[in-house]
This record gives C-alpha cells, sequence and structure tokens, in this order.
C-alpha cells in the first residue's frame, strides 16, 4: 500500500497573525520586520505587498522604494509561536505521524485515516481557517518530497490577487515523475544556485529534464548529489515522518542596529544571550561540552569561533566566561561588531556526580532552578541572581 503524505504549509504566517490581531490589515500592503532606518528586512509580507514586488528576506529600505506607503509591523514572535503551537495541536489531534519543519509548516502521515486525502484537506483548511483564522496551503503525495512541491505548485497556480492562494494539489501515486517533469529544475530539492546554473549550461531547464538523463552521468558531473538528483527528478523519496528530533545544539544571536565597539555592551549582549542558552539548556535537562562564538564585523565579514570545555555544562556564567574569551581572542581593540552570538553544541544529558566538595556547586544548581521556575511563572524580570 502507498503512502499518503499530506504537507501543509501556513500562507505568509506572520501576516496572517497579524491580521487576526487588526482585521483592518487584510488588504493592505504590510511587512512584518525590522525598520529600515535600523537595516531592518522584510520577515513576511502581505500578498498586497507581494503584488508591488516586495518578498520575504528583502532588506525593508527596498521595500519602502517599491511601496511608498507600505506598513511596517514589528515582529512578535512569541505570539506567533502561539499560533504555530494551535495548529500542530490539530494536526496532532488528525494523527500522531506529524514532522513539523518550521513554525508555519508540517508533514502528515494519514495513510491510515479513513477519509479520502482530498476531504481530509479540505477540513483542515476550513478548520484552520475557521477557528483560528489562518489560511493555509496543502500538497498531498505518496512522499515528504513530492507532497511539499505539490503545496508549492497550488501557491503558484493560484489566479487571486492580493489574497492568500489556499492552494490544494494532490498527486495520485504512480504519477509523481509525470506530475514533476515539467516544473523548473530548481523547484527540485538539491538543486541550488550553482547547481542550477550548471543544469541550465548542460540543456536541462526541468525535472524532466533531469530525469531523461542516465543516472551514471549525473554521479559523473554532481557526484552522490547526482544520484540523489536522478532519485528526486523520478519522484523517489523513502524518508520517513520524523516526529522527534535529536537537539543538537542552542544558539542566540543579536544583529546591533548601529555597529557596535564599546566592550560593555558587548559583553552585556554576551551575558544575556549565555542567561537564555543555558536556561534553554536547563528547561530540556540538557548540558554542552562546547561553546561556540559568532561574530560578524561592519564589511560583514564573519567569524566562528568554539573551545571544548572538560565537562558539559548548563551554567550560564561558565557560557559566558567561555564566550568572552573567544571574543577577546578574534577581536581588535575598538573593532566594530554588527552582530554577536553563544552557542553550545555537544549536548547530552547533565552529567552531576555530587561529592563531599561539590556541596557549593549543587546549592548553586538548585538555586538556579528555582530561579528559572519563578521566571518561567512570572516573568524574566521577576528575579535575577546577583552579578
Amino acid at each position: 500500500m502507498s503512502r499518503i503524505i499530506l504537507h501543509l504549509d501556513l500562507d505568509a504566517f506572520y501576516c496572517s497573525v497579524e491580521e487576526t490581531q487588526n482585521p483592518t490589515l487584510r488588504g493592505k500592503p504590510f511587512a512584518v520586520g525590522g525598520r529600515p532606518d535600523e537595516r531592518g528586512v522584510v520577515a513576511s509580507c502581505s500578498y498586497a505587498a507581494r503584488a508591488l514586488g516586495i518578498r520575504s528576506a528583502m532588506p525593508m529600505s527596498r521595500a519602502i522604494r517599491l511601496c511608498g506607503n507600505l506598513i511596517i509591523i514589528p515582529g512578535r514572535h512569541k505570539l506567533y509561536g502561539e499560533y504555530s503551537e494551535k495548529v500542530m495541536d490539530k494536526l496532532r489531534n488528525l494523527t500522531p505521524l506529524v514532522e513539523q519543519i518550521s513554525i508555519d509548516e508540517a508533514f502528515l502521515d494519514i495513510s491510515d485515516i479513513r477519509e479520502t486525502p482530498a476531504r481530509i484537506a479540505l477540513d483542515l483548511q476550513t478548520g484552520i481557517k475557521n477557528e483560528l483564522h489562518l489560511p493555509s496551503s496543502i500538497g498531498i503525495a505518496s512522499n515528504k518530497l513530492v507532497a511539499k512541491i505539490a503545496t508549492e505548485v497550488g501557491k503558484k497556480s493560484s489566479k487571486k490577487k492580493n489574497e492568500p492562494p489556499f492552494g490544494l494539489t494532490i498527486v495520485p501515486a504512480g504519477d509523481e515523475a509525470k506530475f514533476l517533469a515539467p516544473l523548473p529544475a530548481d523547484m527540485l530539492w538539491g538543486v541550488g544556485p550553482k547547481t542550477s546554473a550548471r543544469l541550465t549550461e548542460l540543456g536541462i531547464r526541468t525535472i524532466g529534464d533531469i530525469a531523461n538523463w542516465p543516472e551514471k552521468e549525473l554521479v559523473n558531473l554532481f557526484g552522490e548529489n547526482g544520484r540523489d538528483l536522478w532519485r528526486h527528478a523520478h519522484g523517489i523519496d523513502n524518508r520517513p515522518i520524523v516526529t522527534e528530533y535529536e537537539t543538537k545544539s542552542i544558539s542566540q544571536e543579536t544583529t546591533f542596529n548601529v555597529d557596535v565597539r564599546d566592550d560593555k555592551t558587548l559583553e552585556k549582549t554576551l551575558r544575556e544571550q549565555s542567561k537564555e542558552v543555558a536556561r534553554q539548556l536547563r528547561k530540556n535537562d540538557l548540558a554542552g561540552k562546547t561553546v561556540k562564538l559568532k561574530i560578524r564585523w561592519s564589511d560583514f565579514t564573519t567569524l566562528t569561533r568554539q573551545t571544548t570545555l572538560p565537562t558539559s555544562t548548563d551554567n550560564d556564567d561558565e557560557i559566558f566566561r567561555t564566550a568572552v574569551k573567544l571574543m577577546k581572542t578574534v577581536r581588535k581593540p575598538n573593532q566594530a561588531v554588527r552582530l554577536i552570538g553563544v552557542g553550545v553544541s555537544g549536548i547530552g544529558a547533565p552529567v552531576r556526580q555530587l561529592s563531599l566538595w561539590d556541596a557549593g556547586s549543587e546549592k548553586s544548581r538548585k538555586l538556579q532552578e528555582v530561579v528559572d521556575q519563578l521566571q518561567e511563572k512570572y516573568g524574566r524580570d521577576v528575579i535575577h541572581r546577583g552579578e
């Protein structure tokens, strides 16, 4: 029996959430993101804004040039996270086989649900729209690759102007290669700008063109990626739905509105980031051995430096001290910083071997757990440990 995979993508998610809070925004060109005079970028934009050429990741200053009356709304990521969780809960009520791949996307394995795929999709779209006032597009196929591309095709083929597409595309089992064949080659997973340019040089413009090349020749040209290209072009993708992912790293980073040269400001930022990384580690009962610093200069040159600690840690002071040491190894006095970030990897369960001499550190850890609980319940500003 062929699998049935449903891919759901919430249309213009951030903007759609903002419209639930302020319905007067509907139909107007607006964008969620940073201010144009502070190097802001477009995180999401309404369909009215997209009709004017505005796109996600575009500098907000350019977006303003394209649309002088563009409404700019600062992002509210906690709110978006709350709406995302409501959608994911709705999906998990349908089936436990849900793989969330981003804040606004998920795959579902609906093979064992008795309703027809079309009925399931329409009920989902309608339910999310009626209950949460969010539009969505859906693709359904026998695997994740084709289901996701089906969603993209449904969005692009929508005839609606200045409105969410509400796309719904179903690819019957056995029609995967036929469905993919006429589509542009760069819609296929694994075809980035470099691969796309090379394919064009070879006269390969559609996914069907890729499928027509012998697998061996594609391997000779692109290595193992060539084998994946050939399989994907034929609509072959055997990856399962993954309901849980192992946490590999936790990080925080900050892009400054104005380049920072002040040592105290940089260290204060590192301290706040270290606190948040450590808090997330403790919340998930994890600890990490490798502390990484990310830093970007005013000319956009970006460096990363890391060091591995003797033992795993979930302590914000230790993460902070290590990050500051790493910064001092790469930063010249008074050197301007555009972005700075801290991360911890090599993550696993914390190792706590309490001995007679560890009583102080164990007491400190328990105190930090109490602080975490209070901040989680009453907000981050309710209590702080003394510096």
